[in-house]
């Protein structure tokens, strides 16, 4: 925007007249208020009257596109004597604080006390200087605890203390944490490890106890250890003991289970794999319970070493699983609701696991190929409960002499 020649004001009013419909706008604010400032010099805006000056600011409205407070401000910034020019843009910034030597100061204090956190710390500057009157400690006894953080971030402290975290664990995405939902069906399992304890040094073994949800069919394994290639074989030889498919297959967050090994398995099985949430601790529940009803009463806490899982595993395959399914009555709950929406357990009725299996609606679909309820029902009238539960104690106690005799050689 250009004026060589300055307009006298009867020019500016003709123009004015005979551009009524047309309307301007500048490009640059740094162009249009240098030609603000030159149109304003060349007027002589100061010495105009009332009338001359109101036509000048037409005139400026017109052909800068800017609207008239923007247009008295300009023109106000010119009489106020000041060139009329664009204001550098500057960010607005609060006055400081918290000097350098406050982040020294700080950095000093959580290097000695190992990085408390943000309120804690905030309780020992007030101390510091409220308490025991040291008055260099005077601003930040005032500091909130989002700019003690802040305060932790700036390059003054960075400087004068380096912090060194531990890498975080990576989240295991094994698993869902969810409790599972079998809807009535079998093949939900529960699962948990039992360790039999140590012993000067010398690791014990560990049994594997598995128990479904809708059924309490339980079985028991045990292995030398629980690592992936111990504990592999004894999952695949408990499964196969159920007489029904496996749909669910839920344990604790335990690394035994949460593993790749365990999730091929049942990814062959198409079994849905969980795990327990935090602070939800009836998720795995049931077999918690079988493990003190079942395992613990059965084979006590003492220490049995490790080299005796393979014949406690025969010992569950032959004698102990059978009797647990057959033979020993469980109590099975019925879940109440009140008016209030609150759950209660009310233990009625008490039956074996098969039995319970044979009740369920449509028993026959959900038991295993080749499996007939025939074959099932003839190794429960095989033995009654009695003679059951004498013939397991009996394979007990042989298993438990032979042990003994072994250890005291």
């Amino acid at each position: 925007m250009q004026t060589k020649d300055g307009l006298s004001l009867e020019e500016i009013r003709a123009f004015l007249k005979g551009n009524q419909g047309v309307r301007f706008e500048g490009q640059k604010r740094e162009e249009i208020y240098a030609w603000v400032d030159q149109a304003l010099h060349q007027q002589d805006y100061r010495g105009l009257g009332r009338t001359g000056r109101g036509v000048v600011r037409q005139y400026l409205g017109k052909m800068t596109g800017l609207s008239r407070a923007q247009v008295t401000r300009l023109i106000t910034q010119y009489l106020r004597g000041a060139e009329v020019k664009a204001k550098a843009y500057r960010r607005r910034r609060f006055p400081s604080v918290y000097t350098p030597a406050d982040a020294e100061l700080l950095a000093s204090v959580d290097e000695a006390h190992e990085t408390l956190s943000g309120p804690a710390t905030q309780k020992v500057l007030q101390r510091e200087f409220h308490d025991f009157g040291d008055r260099r400690y005077q601003r930040l006894a005032r500091i909130s605890v989002a700019q003690l953080y802040r305060l932790r971030q700036s390059r003054r402290y960075r400087q004068r203390r380096l912090r060194y975290a531990k890498t975080r664990p990576v989240q295991v995405t094994i698993g869902e944490r969810r409790r599972p939902d079998p809807q009535g069906r079998p093949g939900y399992l529960r699962v948990d490890t039992v360790h039999q304890g140590d012993q000067d040094g010398v690791k014990g073994m560990y049994h594997i106890n598995a128990v479904d949800e809708v059924t309490q069919w339980e079985i028991v394994g045990a292995a030398e250890q629980i690592s992936e290639a111990w504990l592999l074989p004894v999952l695949e030889a408990m499964l196969e003991q159920f007489p029904f498919p496996i749909r669910g297959f839920h344990s604790d967050n335990g690394s035994e289970y949460i593993n790749h090994t365990v999730a091929r398995l049942l990814n062959k099985l198409l079994a849905e794999q969980t795990k327990s949430r935090p602070r939800h601790s009836n998720d795995n529940g049931l077999v918690e319970a079988k493990n003190g009803a079942v395992i613990r009463k059965h084979m006590g806490y003492g220490h049995i070493a490790a080299v005796h899982a393979e014949a406690f595993q025969i010992f569950y395959r032959d004698h102990f699983n059978p009797y647990l399914n057959f033979h020993r009555p469980c109590g099975h709950a019925e879940i109440r609701v009140d008016r209030k929406g609150k759950q209660k357990r009310i233990y009625r009725g008490y039956a074996t696991p098969w039995e319970m299996l044979r009740q369920l609606p449509g028993v026959a679909g959900y038991l295993r190929s080749g499996l007939t309820i025939d074959d099932l029902n003839r190794r429960a009238q095989a033995h009654s409960d009695t003679q059951a539960a004498a013939a397991m104690q009996k394979a007990k106690g042989e298993l438990f002499a032979r042990i003994y005799r072994r250890r005291t050689a």
